[in-house]
């Protein structure tokens, strides 16, 4: 089990009890998790303290924790050194793998995160087509940016002319940008799990992003979070960022999606798209790992 774990309540002690993270309020247990069961740990609350024991255990089972800030926002991820045992091999390939390669597996993320964004749309009863027309325009390496266009269209086709996505923005921006780091947390691990390295991305290439790859692999699962936090502002246009709304969020990896080896958990998914981008790199395969359909049949 993945399970992506918050700390949202202040004056928290973390630490290790009989193969689980024990939570402390002061001398009183609050609540034990199986070290097994964690996917992720978001750590988002204030006067938070943690023992060594308890970030190497996490670190040897190469779950991500993510450290937030006073806005709630990611400011920093504790990750494994060396969570593969193929890993040097895997990110000398990595390190080596030519920039036609990356084109072409880039070319399949962005069409994948088009046909979600289109099926999002569908499902919500809005026009489709004029997002869904531009798969077949995606070209390797996407050097015309139909990502950027489908974008555009997508966002107003959703929320209206007059919705800009904003990374520091409030209402439906602060649910969205609270589900993508829940969705980056768990896609930092597969890819570390995988064996690669997070800053050798396909097409993000910032000196500045230590996450490059993981925000390349993220990209055909974050429609996901939109159609979620699309109900939540449609049921409430005040949509605000409390408890409840990312008790919901927090479990976007957890929804199946379909696949070749039957329904899977997002987290899963992230798992093998990881494992198959290593086996391209190492010319043992030629295409991503990816689901059969764009949305969990939960929430189509």
């Amino acid at each position: 089990m993945d399970r992506i774990i918050e700390i949202a309540s202040d004056d928290r002690h973390l630490a290790i009890a009989r193969g689980s993270m024990e939570i402390r309020a002061g001398n009183d247990v609050v609540g034990r998790v199986p070290l097994d069961d964690i996917g992720a740990l978001i750590c988002s609350a204030h006067g938070l303290t943690y023992s060594n024991n308890l970030i190497a255990k996490l670190a040897e089972r190469s779950v991500p924790v993510v450290l937030c800030g006073p806005n709630h926002m990611p400011v920093g991820y504790l990750m494994a050194t060396n969570a593969h045992h193929q890993q040097s091999k895997r990110i000398m390939a990595q390190a080596d793998a030519s920039r036609a390669l990356k084109n072409r597996l880039w070319k399949q993320l962005v069409q994948t995160k088009i046909e979600a964004q289109a099926a999002v749309l569908e499902t919500l009863g809005k026009p489709h087509v004029p997002v869904g027309s531009l798969i077949r325009h995606v070209k390797s390496g996407d050097p015309e940016n139909i990502e950027g266009q489908a974008a555009q269209r997508y966002w107003q086709l959703m929320f209206g002319n007059d919705f800009r996505r904003d990374r520091f923005g409030s209402g439906p921006n602060a649910a969205l940008n609270y589900g993508y780091a829940v969705l980056r947390a768990a896609t930092a691990r597969a890819t570390m799990a995988a064996g690669l390295h997070p800053s050798l991305g396909l097409h993000h290439r910032s000196g500045a992003n230590p996450m490059n790859l993981v925000d390349d692999l993220i990209e055909p699962f974050r429609p996901i979070v939109d159609l979620i936090v699309f109900r939540l502002w449609v049921d409430n246009s005040d949509i605000e960022l409390h408890g409840d709304t990312k008790r919901l969020l927090a479990t976007v990896t957890a929804h199946d999606l379909p696949t070749d080896a039957g329904a899977s958990p997002v987290m899963q998914c992230l798992h093998r798209l990881a494992g198959s981008l290593a086996q391209c790199y190492l010319g043992e395969t030629q295409s991503l790992s990816l689901p059969l359909a764009p949305l969990p049949l939960e929430l189509g």
